[in-house]
């Protein structure tokens, strides 16, 4: 749970908002996505917009790359030295989990994106975007973290079939009995959640779709994950524990809390959900109101060691070669060539403590600086979930790079949005995710400048909406709470740029 920095409205007006929407979505088929197709160029040739302000995204015109150069001036571009597709902020989801508290939606404050219209869509959204980044043949891939959505062995496993390719079946889709079981069923009397059955934009067959196995497409190179506070945190906010691992396989779901609990869950202070919080209300077996779900085992809460386990052995699956283990025992740091004149280097800074935030320990900034040293006439790029800028040690984190004469560019998720700001001489390049809108991945091209410095050429890429991935797509432009009406897209300077670095110093 990615907190953003103001309240928005309950999620019933997602439907509200698409009533604007419900006669062209009729006349496009209702059960059918309305999106067109993009092509295998976007978004530099066209991207989505919703230029008549009708609530549907269509295609408009496309963003050339902009020359950025507020960290060194425009130079001719040479030999490409990496070609890097970037994924964020996945989330495939098991939305039948009763591990997800999609009620503190209610409460509001920071914990407004417990629950998306679109959230039983994760997978299918997950593999356009992965067929989508293959079209740009890049060679490599980068995974900048929250994979999973709740860190459940479930969903972790169904990311990694989503980014191998493979059949994803039940496990992942359709976990507890066959069929949907969750909050958007059209018996739910209660209006706050989007029923597809019942509220437009109407998709009477959305939920059962959603469940059917298929075959993922996978992606076409290498990648390389980034742990992220959702694989390793329940809600991406509190340590497994066994009140939450018997809540996560169990056969009951919490549907709303009674206002003592409410209150006791105080959301004004951030981390908002604080182990000892969640401790304290589970203490008594689960409060407020609840009702019965088909139980699971494979809904279990995995731990540090085997959520680096899973995620490492996914991506050597693919052909990653990762070199330099983690600085600490459970951590996923490494480093990795991308090329001959690229060096990844990725670090793992979740909370182990819980809280969304990230932190980068001693240890960590010591092989950071070892990493740098190793990494010879490379140029470096560095990876992290979080932001190094808003983490705990981030800013020593972040000293070390400037002195580092190769530095590109530090690369981050988690904040759900397109963003690209210039630190000295280096740049940070923020990813959207592929949970809200606009769910767009990016590719990262580096390219040699003449004079011995470089340039990152960056643009986002669309996925092609097809089918259930169209629909989520739609859903997310309409959530009230979600990326369109916060930001999430950014703007023009952080899409499509080329972006300039200045030869080593010395």
């Amino acid at each position: 749970m990615n907190p953003r920095p103001s309240p928005r409205g309950p999620r019933h007006a997602v439907a509200l908002a698409a009533v604007l929407v419900a006669a062209l979505s009729s006349a496009c088929g209702g059960g059918s996505s309305s999106t067109t197709g993009l092509p295998e160029d976007a978004t530099r040739e066209t991207t989505l917009v919703d230029r008549d302000r009708d609530g549907l995204p269509e295609p408009g015109p496309g963003e050339p790359l902009v020359d950025r150069t507020a960290a060194a001036p425009a130079a001719p571009t040479g030999q490409e030295l990496a070609r890097v597709g970037v994924l964020a902020d996945l989330h495939a989801r098991d939305e039948e989990s009763p591990a997800r508290a999609t009620f503190l939606d209610r409460l509001g404050g920071t914990l407004t994106e417990a629950f998306r219209p679109h959230e039983a869509l994760s997978a299918q959204v997950a593999d356009a975007a992965v067929r989508a980044l293959n079209a740009q043949e890049p060679q490599a891939a980068l995974v900048l973290g929250d994979s999973a959505d709740n860190a459940q062995r479930n969903e972790l496993r169904l990311a990694g079939r989503l980014l191998n390719g493979g059949r994803a079946g039940r496990a992942g889709l359709d976990s507890g009995a066959r069929g949907y079981d969750g909050v958007q069923l059209a018996s739910n009397p209660d209006p706050f959640v989007y029923r597809p059955g019942v509220d437009p934009p109407r998709r009477p067959d959305l939920l059962t779709d959603a469940q059917r196995p298929f075959d993922a497409s996978g992606l076409d190179v290498p990648w390389f994950p980034v742990m992220g506070n959702h694989d390793l945190l329940v809600q991406g906010e509190v340590p497994p524990t066994p009140q939450l691992q018997a809540v996560a396989t169990g056969n009951e779901v919490v549907t709303r809390l009674d206002r003592e609990d409410a209150e006791a869950l105080d959301v004004s202070d951030d981390p908002a959900l604080a182990p000892e919080t969640v401790a304290r209300v589970l203490a008594g077996g689960l409060p407020g109101e609840t009702t019965t779900v088909p139980a699971d085992p494979d809904r279990a809460l995995v731990g540090e060691r085997e959520t680096t386990d899973l995620l490492r052995s996914a991506a050597k699956r693919s052909g990653a070669r990762m070199r330099a283990r983690e600085a600490a025992p459970g951590r996923l740091d490494y480093s990795a060539d991308l090329g001959g004149r690229v060096r990844l280097i990725v670090l793992d800074i979740v909370q182990r403590e819980g809280g969304a935030g990230g932190t980068v320990t001693a240890g960590q900034r010591a092989w950071l600086a070892e990493q740098l040293r190793a990494a010879g006439e490379r140029w470096v790029l560095v990876a992290t979930h979080q932001p190094l800028a808003e983490a705990a040690g981030g800013e020593e984190a972040l000293a070390l790079l400037e002195e580092h004469p190769r530095t590109l560019a530090v690369l981050n998720g988690h904040t759900h949005e397109h963003e690209i700001t210039r630190r000295e001489d280096f740049w940070l390049i923020g990813t959207a995710s592929l949970a809200d809108w606009p769910m767009q991945g990016r590719m990262l091209r580096v390219v040699a400048t003449r004079g011995g410095g470089a340039a990152i050429e960056t643009w986002v890429v669309d996925h092609d909406g097809e089918r259930l991935a169209g629909d989520a797509r739609e859903l997310a432009h309409l959530d009230a709470q979600g990326g369109r009406p916060d930001g999430a897209r950014g703007g023009s300077e952080d899409r499509n740029v080329r972006l300039f670095v200045p030869p080593p110093r010395g």
